[in-house]
């Protein structure tokens, strides 16, 4: 259960700004950029945990709260959640800071699955905890 459902949980991975060009014909900022974003964020995430190359194997749980504006600054946290043999387990928030109001709102949020690859593409083991 979380303790506060106004604060973002997990670190601080991405941010950036929804424009013009991540909007459909209805001006709406696609989900399929707000999955992309959160992606990056647990890919930085699950690489710096892994110490090395990942790649997104599964998405699961993903949830639209609300919706992202043009103009507001979307900030991606990730907390990793479970550390197996070759895979990372990690749940990102996405927040988005709406411009005209100041206020910060959770618009997504989903646990992402990525697998630690080797140089050839095969998975490999992901390191002990330094």
């Amino acid at each position: 259960m979380r303790d506060d459902p106004s604060t973002p949980h997990g670190e601080l991975t991405t941010r950036t700004v929804a424009m013009p060009r991540d909007t459909n014909p209805s001006g709406d900022i696609f989900g399929g950029w707000l999955m992309s974003q959160m992606d990056i964020a647990g890919g930085a995430c699950a690489t710096s945990r892994a110490r090395g190359r990942v790649a997104t194997v599964a998405v699961e749980g993903m949830v639209f709260h609300a919706p992202v504006h043009v103009g507001n600054v979307l900030c991606c946290y990730a907390e990793i959640k479970k550390v197996g043999t070759t895979s990372i387990t990690i749940r990102l928030e996405a927040w988005a800071l709406r411009q005209d109001t100041g206020k910060r709102v959770k618009v997504t949020e989903g646990i992402f699955t990525y697998v630690a690859l080797d140089a050839a593409g095969k998975k490999r083991p992901v390191p002990p905890e330094a």
